[in-house]
């Protein structure tokens, strides 16, 4: 199976264009892009909505505006340390707006690799902490504790989704070396490897290797923080296609395949983000754009722990 997804993304019926565009506001939001079909046959909206760093009534507003401006795919973690109010900000919208919760994508990752029994009760703990049912996608979040480690995680992952508790599994964080070890165990593989991906940190031996073994790529720092903002290229092709920064940066992540999740806790912010899919990057300015890689680490990278 091949992962299907439009990576031009272009408008035509779907979105509006232009002052259009400008004027209809969140009409150009998720229903506009076509799904991730991942390894196992599930589907994940293509555009997903980050909460790192977003606790109490921070993360449930910010849940809140995402999800009314059109988002159905919300990123947690045990991490973060607001599972249960991104869980309460989807069932309220959903109570309120009549939205099927089988409509919201949620994902939620165990925080440490610490035998099969700790990964068991976290994950439970996760599950009871969103009050959602069932998790849509469960990520091992770091390749972080060894080799026997990770696959104590991965053995509670799979077994949870045989359980129906999680609908898809797959990891954060990992490296070639951490995936060829669960090809070489001939274990069943991540439907989804979540790592720092974008413009100024391509990752391209790990690309290559996902793309190989059909493993979907999330990049969960699609905007580089803002630390490239006015990075000269980024500067030029915003004011050619008269958008922001972050919406030339989202755009670069969904053409080439990935599924960015941008994170915001302004109202304003989190519906701008929405509005790239009334324009396109050129190849040669995606290449540009590729060409700009410095290994720039945004937060953390764990890729080549032992």
């Amino acid at each position: 199976m091949t992962l299907t997804i439009d990576t031009k993304l272009k408008v035509s019926r779907q979105c509006p264009r232009g002052k259009a565009a400008q004027d209809q506001g969140t009409q150009c939001q998720h229903r506009s892009l076509v799904p991730h079909q991942l390894r196992d046959g599930n589907e994940i909206p293509v555009m997903g909505f980050g909460t790192y760093e977003m606790e109490g009534k921070e993360a449930y507003n910010a849940v809140r505006w995402a999800l009314e401006a059109g988002y159905r795919h919300i990123d947690s973690a045990e991490w973060y340390y607001n599972e249960a109010e991104c869980g309460r900000a989807i069932k309220d919208f959903c109570a309120a707006t009549g939205t099927p919760r089988q409509d919201v994508f949620f994902t939620t990752k165990l925080m440490s690799n610490n035998g099969y029994a700790a990964a068991k009760a976290s994950l439970r703990k996760s599950l009871k902490a969103c009050g959602l049912g069932y998790i849509d996608l469960y990520l091992i979040h770091s390749p972080i504790g060894g080799p026997q480690k990770r696959a104590d995680s991965w053995k509670a992952a799979v077994e949870a989704k045989a359980e129906g508790l999680v609908r898809s599994i797959g990891v954060s964080n990992y490296g070639v070396r951490h995936l060829q070890e669960m090809v070489d165990a001939g274990v069943e593989l991540p439907a989804i490897n979540q790592i720092d991906l974008h413009p100024f940190m391509t990752r391209t031996d790990i690309v290559a290797f996902c793309k190989e073994h059909n493993i979907a790529l999330e990049a969960w720092g699609p905007l580089v923080r803002g630390l490239r903002f006015r990075h000269p290229k980024i500067v030029e092709l915003a004011r050619k296609y008269n958008k922001e920064p972050a919406q030339i940066l989202l755009r670069y992540s969904l053409q080439k395949g990935y599924i960015p999740l941008p994170k915001s806790s302004s109202k304003a912010r989190i519906q701008s983000n929405l509005q790239v899919c009334d324009f396109e990057l050129t190849e040669e300015e995606i290449g540009e754009l590729d060409a700009l890689d410095e290994y720039l680490i945004t937060d953390w990278d764990p890729t080549n722990t032992p």
